[in-house]
């Protein structure tokens, strides 16, 4: 189960939102072992794409040496569908590195960005996929 604040949640659908047609992308870093998301990573899709999303690679090694100095670890990896539900691709299925990480999908199809939104979140585990509830809460 993931349990994420209102407040995250509304940085990612807003992150989600400001992206579209293009598909949007980021981590929510927390302290290792804890499995609480705390620092929201907004990062940008070096593919700029509306069907795929893509960490530059240079942020991403930056990124993680961040977290490493700062004893921190992706507790969710987000991006957002533009056209399609909030589910795995066969592509993020086969991109999913983070065996621990939340993989969270927003999915703005129909909604032009602006109206209703699906907010889901799964885990990825070599290659086979399980969705997950998820508890917002206003705090930890």
């Amino acid at each position: 189960m993931l349990t994420i604040t209102q407040a995250l949640v509304d940085q990612i659908v807003a992150h989600a939102r400001r992206d579209h047609p293009d598909e949007a992308c980021g981590v929510i870093a927390g302290p290792e072992g804890t499995g609480r998301p705390e620092r929201f990573i907004p990062m940008l899709n070096a593919a700029m794409s509306p069907t795929f999303y893509e960490f530059d690679s240079g942020d991403l090694l930056k990124l993680y040496r961040e977290m490493d100095d700062r004893d921190e670890e992706p507790v969710v990896v987000y991006h957002s569908h533009t056209s399609t539900e909030a589910h795995p691709s066969r592509t993020d299925i086969s991109l999913a590195s983070e065996p621990n990480a939340h993989y969270v999908l927003v999915s703005t199809a129909d909604t032009d960005g602006l109206g209703e939104f699906q907010f889901r979140s799964f885990r990825i585990v070599e290659g086979v996929v399980t969705e997950e509830e998820v508890t917002v809460v206003e705090a930890y």
